[in-house]
Formats: structure tokens, sequence, C-alpha cells
């Protein structure tokens, strides 16, 4: 058998998962989502196997085609398998790579099997082996032959996958002698040329006739590590000189970011644990700057979690900022930001779309990153566009709209509130800051807009909204 070592498989890091959390889609799809392994099951493979791998992807994979998102998934995975760190990040990275190729992957699936492969951890061991053997020359992380066997040992070792495992070498070694044939026959269906539903692809074609291919294929693209410099503490060109001090390549991207050429671990860059820097996306990154921050200013971060807008603020000027969000799970990362970069905020549990918790004094400033599709950020969380579904803009855009008019009767007269969304669908960001504006009589200020995922490398950011509102003095 050709094993190679674990150590080949490219790893994410975890600068890699500190940007997708970063990047915060909301809602959490389906916590509650049962584990697809057998409780209690430790599966007979050496932890430094391709096949221990494997297995724990197939089962990341299951659980997101049963509604869970990967995040959650892969936690269940790894609480389950006691998995080494090296494992964890293999596991990790066949994840979010068949996610990014699944329609393929499953188009392949159809076209080598007579029925839908039962149970559904059979389909994804499968399209965990084809996405790491239908890619591009050059991108396998794996020589395609013991990817076969190692996927086999998995059916093999399983006891729900052992009546299968015959299958699986069959389906995996056809596709290696008629892979052109396949390929061909596969991407004549939009699902497996893009990697998308069907109406994504179709949504993304009418909001967008000239960019929507552009779009697409940017979603599928790994995305970058891209940090914040805390202005506080030092400047773009100092970090800048620091991390070439340290052999680490970087460029500017805008007046606050940096964006490393190959994403290492956040434990590697110099002064981050002292504060100097944040992973944030280029695009989240104008947010503070377009509150038109002054010191001593009440600010309102609506919407709060994981807190990157949040510290951003506050090292942009020294406000009196109050940070909330409706999930008390997610407050403990704000404060950990916090603590890390130096500054402080009050927190609170609570929900925007209710006044109760307002003691009724105004806000000079309001942040309004209010829930959406997250259908911009789905580079850092491919799963998204597994998960959602065609009404879910429009059930989000309602909640939306309750929260934005109830934060406004919150802004001071002269006061500005920034409407954020990371969504790409004209009803979550265009369409909802209109019909705002008409509503609530608001002043709409210069903001940026949509931002799509299209830009150059010295652009190179998620797709966000921005729109800006001022209230009217009285």
């Amino acid at each position: 058998m050709n094993k190679r070592p674990l150590l080949k498989l490219k790893i994410v890091s975890k600068p890699a998962a500190e940007a997708a959390a970063a990047a915060k889609p909301r809602p959490t799809y389906h916590p509650d989502v049962k584990p697809v392994l057998q409780p209690g099951f430790q599966p007979d493979l050496r932890p430094d196997s391709l096949a221990f791998c494997l297995l724990g992807a197939a089962n990341a994979v299951a659980q997101v085609r049963s509604g869970a998102a990967l995040p959650q998934a892969l936690a269940k995975v790894f609480a389950q398998n006691n998995a080494l760190p090296q494992a964890r990040g293999a596991i990790q990275d066949i994840s979010y790579r068949t996610m990014r190729q699944l329609g393929r992957s499953e188009a392949l699936i159809g076209l080598m099997t007579s029925k839908a492969p039962e149970p559904p951890m059979l389909a994804g061991l499968l399209a965990c082996a084809l996405s790491l053997m239908a890619g591009e020359p050059g991108e396998h992380p794996y020589e395609e032959f013991t990817v076969v066997d190692q996927a086999v040992t998995v059916a093999t070792s399983h006891p729900d996958l052992a009546h299968a495992k015959g299958m699986v070498n069959a389906v995996l070694r056809r596709f290696l002698r008629e892979r052109k044939e396949l390929l061909a026959s596969a991407l004549q269906q939009p699902v497996a040329q893009w990697n998308y539903p069907q109406w994504w692809i179709d949504a993304a074609r009418g909001a967008y006739p000239r960019d929507w291919q552009a779009i697409l294929t940017a979603g599928n693209a790994a995305p970058p590590l891209t940090l914040r410099v805390n202005q506080r503490k030092t400047s773009v060109p100092a970090f800048l000189a620091l991390l070439a001090e340290a052999g680490i390549a970087a460029t500017p991207v805008g007046s606050f970011a940096v964006r490393l050429a190959q994403p290492i671990a956040v434990g590697l860059i110099p002064g981050f644990e002292l504060g100097h820097a944040s992973v944030q996306d280029a695009g989240a990154q104008l947010a503070a700057p377009l509150l038109d921050l002054r010191d001593g200013m009440r600010v309102l971060d609506a919407c709060a979690a994981p807190g990157g807008k949040t510290c951003h603020i506050l090292e942009t000027a020294a406000v009196d900022l109050l940070a909330i969000d409706s999930d008390a799970r997610r407050l403990p990362r704000i404060a950990e930001n916090l603590e890390r970069l130096g500054l402080a905020a009050t927190l609170q549990a609570q929900d925007a779309q209710s006044a109760a918790w307002w003691d009724g004094r105004p806000f000079d400033r309001i942040l309004a990153d209010v829930p959406c599709t997250a259908s911009g950020i789905v580079r850092r969380h491919p799963d998204i566009r597994w998960l959602r579904r065609k009404g879910d803009a429009l059930q989000l855009a309602t909640l939306s709209a309750k929260i934005l008019d109830n934060l406004w009767r919150m802004l001071a007269p002269d006061g500005k509130l920034l409407f954020v969304t990371c969504s790409l669908w004209p009803q979550e960001s265009e369409a909802q800051a209109a019909a705002f504006a008409v509503r609530n009589n608001a002043t709409r200020l210069a903001a940026p807009g949509q931002l799509l995922p299209t830009g150059t490398e010295e652009q190179d950011h998620d797709g966000l909204f921005y729109a800006l509102f001022q209230k009217n003095a009285a």
C-alpha cells in the first residue's frame, strides 16, 4: 500500500479558523443535530493516517448534509475521536475542501451509482475522497491510489460502512479510469460546474448579471489571512517591518489591514499576543472609520459577537461603548479580544429587537451588523451555500428590519447609524437600506454600499454591504 505521512496534508492553520469565526454568520443553523458516529465508537485506525482523517471529515460532511453548520459538526467530531492537533487540522482541511467541491462530487457520485449511497456518512466518505482526487493537477495533497486505499480502509473499519467497502473501491477506481469522461458529463450540470445550489446560482445571476460568474468563483477560493493593525499600539509600516524581521511576507491593504502571503498560526505572528494586531477581513475594517467617531461619544455595537468591529471602534476613539449580543455564549469571545488588546467596553446579553434593556439615554453612534444569510462570506464558510434555503433571505430581512427600526429610536438627533450586512442578496442589503430610509425619514450619507468579493489582490475582501444614516435634528 502506498501510504504517505499525515505531514504531507495541507493543514488548515488556526488563523484560518479565527478568520472564519470573525466573519460571524448568523443565525446558528441546526445546533441540535446528533453526531453521525455511534456514541463511544472508536475506529481501529491509526490516528496519524489519512483513513482516520477521512473518517472524521466524512462524519462532518454527513452532519452538514443533515443540517448542521460545519464548525459545529467538526467540534462534535473532535470531541468524539480525541484527535491529535495535526489530525484535527487535516480533518478540517478535507471538510472545507469537500464543501467547496460538493456539487461536483455529488454529481460524480450520481453518475457512478444507481441510487443514493446510504447511510449519509457513506456519501460523505465518497465526497471527501473525490474532493482529494478531482481537483486541478497540483491540487492533490495525496496520491490518488493512496486516497482509494485509505477510503476503503475507512469503510472496512466502520460497522455501518463495511457492507459498502466493495462499492467504495469500485466507484473511486472507476473515477480514476474514466476521469475525463465523468468530469465532462458532471460539469454539464450547473450545480457541479459552480458548486452551489441551483437557486443560489440563479439568485447571483439575477442580482449581478455582469459579475455573477466572478462572484461564484471567488466564493470557491480559500480566503486570505488578513490582520487589522491596532493603531493604539503600532502602525501599519512598523508592523510590516516587524513581520519582515520574522521572515513573514505581507502587504498592506487599505488603511489598517495587512494581508499575509501565507496563513500561519496566530501564535507565530509577532506582537499578536501583545495586541498589536487582530484577525479581520479587510472589508469588515471599513465599519469603524465610517462611524466618524470622536472621543467621549456614547456608542452602541448591536449584534456584536465575536467583537472584531467592537475592538476596532475602541482602537479608533476613546468612546463609551456598549456591545450587545443576543447569545450570551458569544460574549466571552468579545471579552477575550478586549483583554488581549487592552481595551474596555460594557458587554450585555440583550436582544436588539427589544428596547427593554435600554436606559433611555440616546447613543451618538450605532453599529447595526444585523443577522443575514451570510452569502457574502461563503469563501470562509463554504457550508452556508448547502445550508441556506431560497426563502431565508426574506425571513432574515424581515427580522433585520425590526432590529433597525428598534435601534433607530435609540439614536440621538444628528447621530449616525451604520447598517452592515455580509449578504450579497439585495433584499437584505440595498432594498433593506432604501426601505429603512423611507420608513424613518433618515438621511442617507456616503458609504460604500455593496462590496462584491471580486476585487483585485490589493482589494481582497468579503462581500459586505454598508449604508450610513443620520437622524435629522428635531
